[in-house]
Order: structure tokens, then sequence, then C-alpha cells
């Protein structure tokens, strides 16, 4: 594991060149971790928790000027790290095509429905296309669309104004969820802080194939299948 930035002769941190903005993609399994500076009772930021061993996964430590550590760990090595000049951001080749940000403001019923205009492919994987939505992954669009009532494997294009808007309200809500819950841990998603997330407890379709749907008034059995060689789980009754 190595230092992002180099230190001068004194050991203190060189500062980082002017006008630069450091890109961090997690990949897969990516994860930050923010550990107190060692020795100290300070506590630099509300998501820190004690110094660890460096891990066999982690690759890079970002040191700050008040003594904390930021560890990126990933064993899948998916995940990157680059530098971008902060002038020409928005025309960097990871983010010039991304679509709108689920939670920010220009994510709106009418541009999610011009994202998905005449497209044929089906509803999940245009919802986990970046191009169309950045940052929604598989998980998310499952519960989205079971609250949304929009089957998966419906076309994406074939969604009037109504269906949008409440796919719209639908994605928003189980995001702002997912976020007070600390997100949804199913193997080793951790937070910075190193807790767990618990919004796999309010999950009414992912993993649960072959249970009865959470409607009372459905009775149907939730079902899995396979779309762009990831899992899908909906209820065939209450998603149309």
């Amino acid at each position: 594991m190595g230092d992002l930035f180099d230190r001068d002769a004194s050991g203190d941190d060189c500062e980082s060149p002017g006008g630069l903005v450091l890109i961090i993609h997690l990949g897969m399994s990516g994860r930050l971790t923010i550990h107190q500076p060692d020795g100290s009772g300070e506590r630099p930021g509300r998501f820190v928790h004690d110094a660890a061993p460096a891990g066999s996964h982690d690759h890079i430590e970002l040191l700050t000027g008040r003594g904390a550590r930021i560890v990126y760990s990933d064993h899948r090595r998916f995940g990157l790290m680059t530098l971008a000049e902060e002038e020409t951001l928005a025309q960097h080749p990871l983010l010039k095509d991304l679509g709108p940000e689920p939670l920010g403001p220009d994510f709106t019923a009418e541009v999610l429905a011009a994202r998905l205009h005449g497209k044929q492919t089906p509803l999940k994987a245009a919802l986990l296309d970046q191009h169309v939505v950045a940052g929604l992954g598989n998980i998310y669009v499952c519960e989205a669309l079971f609250r949304a009532g929009l089957s998966p494997e419906r076309e994406a294009g074939s969604l009037g104004p109504k269906r949008i808007a409440r796919l719209t309200d639908a994605i928003k809500t189980v995001l702002e969820e997912a976020i007070l819950a600390g997100g949804s841990t199913l193997r080793d998603y951790a937070k910075a802080d190193g807790t767990l997330g618990y919004f796999q407890h309010r999950f009414k379709v992912y993993g649960r194939a072959g249970e009865e749907c959470s409607n009372p008034r459905c009775g149907a059995t939730i079902r899995r299948v396979v779309q762009s060689n990831r899992s899908s789980f909906h209820c065939p009754r209450c998603q149309r």
C-alpha cells in the first residue's frame, strides 16, 4: 500500500497541485475507511474509528493535514483513482456521458422520460445503464421497480407520463431510505466508519425469490429472472 501524495524531507505532506480533482471509482468491491490519528484523542470527523493494521487488500492511503488516514481497499481491483483538471471536469471521459444523479436537481420525470424514449431494451437493463441514470445499482433498481409497480421485463420506452412519474418518485424514495439505513450489507459492504448498513432488512423483492409478495393483497410469489447476467427479482402480479 502506498501514499497517494509524496512527503517532503520533514515528513509533512506535500500539497497537491492546484486545480486538480481526485476522481474515485469504487468498482464492485471498493471501500473507503477513515481512521483517526494514531495516538491522538482528536476525532477529525464523525465517520472515524480507531486505526487498524493494513489489510491484504488495502491499496491506497490518503493522509490528511489533521492526521486522519483514509484507506482505500478493493479485493477485486475493479476500482480506480485518477486526477483531473477542475476546469474541464465535466468533459472528462469518465464523466461526460453519465446520466443525471438520481438525487440531484436535474433528475425529473421529464428528464427520465427523455432518457428512456424509444428504448426497446428491458426497463431493468435501461435503468442500470449509467448513461441513462448515474449511480443506480441492481438492488435499488429491483426495489424501485417494485414500488413503482413496473415489471423489469417491460420495454423501457413503453412508459407513459404517469408510470414515469411513479418510477421517478420510487427511485428517489428507495435511495433516500437506503442512505438513512446506511446502505445494504449483503457480503462485505461497510460504511466509512466501518459499521454495517441495514437496508437489506427492508427489501421487498431483492433476494426473496420463492417467498410470498409483501403486499398483503397480492398472494403471489416473488420470481427471479436473469437479465444481462444480473438477477432481477419481481412480483409477477404487482409489477406489470
